[in-house]
């Protein structure tokens, strides 16, 4: 319930962003460098994976923007079992609400909440793949901060973000288990002013 509810608020978000006088309606994509840090000094390496979504940026003033976004990420970790690699596999449905302060050159900074929802699970050993959704809680929530520049002229833009994840992702554990990870991407914004 709370996943519908979730996405139908950021449809609605989206759909506010296409009627306001200034707002835009865009693209995003880029690259994920995701890890899992663990309360019980178990250490992770970091998995490589994608995002790609939508977004919307409405001017609330000059300076200031909100901008939701829906985006599928590509999460997860790498960790060592019986002198070999294990994959664990993490697709998220994210849904940030950044808080933007945009410089007249086109950069900005940017911060806000974000709710993940867990769409797949997998862990990867030895070519095998189990699915360990069960094991994990299926909402995250997490605070986003980074920094953009958009082009005025085009509208491509590039930006970085780095999310650090609140909440407990373990369902069926006593270790305590969030996401963290940089995002390095590109996006693109229709009808740009």
């Amino acid at each position: 319930m709370k996943f519908y509810l979730t996405m139908a608020i950021a449809a609605c978000l989206l759909t506010g962003a296409a009627k306001a006088q200034h707002a835009n309606i865009g693209i995003k994509g880029g690259l994920n460098i995701y890890n899992v840090h663990n309360d019980n000094n178990t250490k992770y390496d970091t998995k490589l994976g994608f995002n790609a979504g939508l977004l919307g940026h409405i001017h609330l003033t000059k300076q200031l923007a909100l901008q939701p976004e829906i985006v599928y990420s590509a999460q997860g970790a790498k960790y060592n079992f019986l002198n070999d690699k294990v994959k664990l596999n993490l697709g998220y449905i994210n849904v940030p609400v950044l808080l933007q302060y945009m410089f007249d050159n086109g950069f900005r900074l940017e911060a806000g909440p974000q709710v993940g929802f867990l769409i797949t699970a997998k862990s990867e050993f030895n070519n095998v793949k189990t699915d360990v959704k069960n094991n994990l809680k299926k909402v995250d929530f997490a605070v986003g901060a980074g920094l953009g520049y958009v082009d005025p002229k085009t509208g491509f833009g590039v930006d970085a973000r780095y999310n650090l994840g609140l909440s407990n992702i373990n369902d069926n554990s006593s270790v305590k288990s969030t996401n963290r990870g940089a995002q390095i991407g590109v996006f693109y914004l229709f009808d740009h002013k």
